[in-house]
C-alpha cells in the first residue's frame, strides 16, 4: 500500500474516511464505475486493486478479509466470481482513472473510476517481439556470412603496394587488348 498522505483527511475522522472507501468499493464492484472526485477516487484505487487481488486468490481466508471491508456478501460474490475471472491474466492495473469536467455547484475536480474489463493483449505482444527478436536475430547471422566472405576475399585483394604498382600497368594493357 502506498506511503499514507500528510494533510487532513477525505472526511472528519479516519473511521468516517474508511467507511466511505468501503461504500466507494462497494458502489464501483456493483456498477463497474462511479463518479466521484479526484482525490477520493485516487484514494480508493489502491483499496479497490487490493481487494481484486485477494479476489483472484480465491481463498476462504482471502474472502473473509474483502467481507471486513465490504459487508454485502452479493457484491463480494460477484467480485469473487465475475470480477475476479476477468482479471485472471491482468497482473495489476484494474482499474482506471478518468478526470472529467469540474463538478457543477462547487467546481471540485471530478474523476470516472472504472474497472478496466478489456482483454490483455499481452500475448500478442509477445509473439511480435519473439518475431522481431528471431528476424534481428537471421539479419546479423546474414550480414556477418557477408562480412566472413568479404573477410576472405580480402587479404586475396589487398596486395603489397609493390606488385600492385607493377601489376597495374600489366593489367590495364590486358584490358586494352581485349
Amino acid at each position: 500500500m502506498p506511503t499514507p498522505k500528510k494533510g487532513p483527511r477525505l472526511a472528519s475522522s479516519p473511521a468516517h474516511e474508511r467507511l466511505m472507501l468501503a461504500n466507494m468499493a462497494t458502489s464501483l464492484f456493483q456498477n463497474g464505475r462511479i463518479t466521484t472526485t479526484l482525490p477520493k477516487a485516487k484514494r480508493l484505487r489502491p483499496l479497490a486493486e487490493r481487494l481484486i487481488t485477494f479476489a483472484k486468490r480465491g481463498d476462504l481466508h482471502s474472502r473473509r478479509r474483502v467481507m471486513r471491508v465490504i459487508r454485502n456478501k452479493s457484491v463480494v460474490h460477484v467480485l469473487f466470481t465475475q470480477i475476479a475471472e476477468q482479471m485472471e491474466q491482468r497482473e495489476g492495473g484494474y482499474t482506471r482513472i478518468v478526470k472529467i469536467a469540474p463538478r457543477v455547484g462547487d467546481a471540485a475536480p471530478a474523476a470516472i473510476i472504472e474497472l478496466v474489463t478489456e482483454p490483455v493483449a499481452k500475448k500478442a505482444v509477445v509473439k511480435e517481439a519473439e518475431a522481431a527478436t528471431k528476424v534481428a536475430d537471421e539479419a546479423p547471422a546474414e550480414a556477418t556470412e557477408a562480412e566472413n566472405t568479404e573477410a576472405t576475399e580480402a587479404p586475396v585483394a589487398e596486395a603489397p603496394a609493390e606488385e600492385t604498382a607493377a601489376e597495374a600497368p600489366a593489367e590495364a594493357e590486358a584490358e586494352k587488348a581485349e
